[in-house]
């Protein structure tokens, strides 16, 4: 029986399909679902989302999306984010 302690907290590093090489660039650990126009998904972060969002009025939030992951972008978005 090994005594090793595991972590059990989740990875800090957020999942976003516009990640950097070291994450540096990633803002939130909440996953958003944007959608363009044919109805193509990418999974980013609150950060990545808050850009893409205002620079491209196609994407839109996909109903995967959690309210809490919208807030977190809205923060982004227009201050109030960290």
């Amino acid at each position: 029986m090994s005594t090793a302690h595991r972590s059990r907290k989740p990875s800090r590093r957020p999942w976003c399909d516009l990640k950097e090489d070291d994450y540096r660039s990633c803002q939130g650990r909440e996953q958003v679902m944007l959608a363009d126009r044919e109805g193509a998904e990418r999974r980013v972060c609150p950060g990545h989302a808050a850009s893409l969002w205002l620079t491209n009025p196609s994407l839109r939030f996909s109903a995967k999306t959690p309210p809490e992951a919208i807030a977190a972008v809205m923060r982004q978005a227009f201050g109030g984010g960290r």
